[in-house]
């Protein structure tokens, strides 16, 4: 399965710790994320990640693309809640689009774990079968 990984600056670090608590799950599947965050679960977690450009450099569109094409198929987006973005539309369409194309998304710690969870146990095989 290709997984995206998404990480606003405040939530770098939770990524990274994510990544590394589920490094046996996330091993097994294609990696994606926006430049930053890519760059910091490849060093941490020792994970192989296809990196875009930054997310407010285009790395968020570039992502978004993908979704759109419906070749992503969980996307994990650890979203700061609280501080304001300059490219908060950027952000909205990637949303958007994974409700449009039915691409499980978490936003938050809780739903990550328990997607990656879910993934594990094959909960999320029927992708396959929308590709």
């Amino acid at each position: 399965m290709n997984i995206a990984l998404i990480a606003h600056d405040n939530k770098k670090k939770l990524m990274e710790n994510l990544c590394i608590a589920y490094r046996h799950i996330l091993c097994k599947h294609e990696l994606y994320a926006t430049g930053t965050t890519g760059r910091l679960v490849e060093e941490t977690a020792n994970l192989i990640v296809h990196k875009y450009l930054a997310g407010p450099l285009g790395g968020e569109q570039q992502l978004g693309a993908q979704v759109a094409s419906n070749d992503i198929d969980l996307v994990i987006f650890l979203r700061d809640p609280v501080t304001q973005k300059n490219y908060e539309p950027d952000i909205n369409s990637i949303l958007r689009l994974c409700d449009m194309h039915n691409i499980p998304l978490a936003s938050n710690l809780a739903t990550a774990e328990i997607l990656l969870l879910a993934l594990d146990r094959g909960d999320l095989d029927w992708r396959n079968v929308v590709k």
